[in-house]
């Protein structure tokens, strides 16, 4: 039996060996938040406000308006999680890094919701 133990344990170390994600995940992951981003923003400036009286026509207008939202918020946290692991090896308090990663937050919420608003 120890022998089966044995082998259990090897083959649960085996499985639950940790794996590194691919050199360029966190850019494909937002190259895909902002495309998916800009095409929301695309799909809600298509839609006329004249069609949105009959519920009907509610469906496209509200899924592209919560993928929009949800991708740029992930966008938004994406970018200032890295600004923030970029300055962790500064010295400074904990609160003076809170501070800079929200200020950076509100930074990239301000850099994505100016093209947005120039293009209307």
């Amino acid at each position: 039996m120890t022998g089966q133990a044995a082998e259990f344990e090897s083959l649960l170390r085996e499985a639950l060996r940790p794996v590194d994600p691919p050199a360029d995940l966190a850019e494909r992951l937002e190259e895909t938040l902002a495309g998916l981003t800009e095409l929301a923003a695309d799909e809600l400036e298509g839609w006329e406000l004249s069609a949105m009286r009959d519920p009907r026509n509610w469906g496209r207008p509200l899924a592209a308006a919560m993928v929009g939202a949800g991708a740029g918020t992930a966008l938004v946290l994406l970018r200032a999680r890295r600004r923030a692991q970029r300055r962790r090896s500064r010295p400074g308090s904990l609160l003076e890094l809170a501070e800079r990663t929200a200020r950076d937050a509100a930074d990239e919420a301000r850099r994505l919701w100016a093209p947005a608003q120039r293009a209307r």
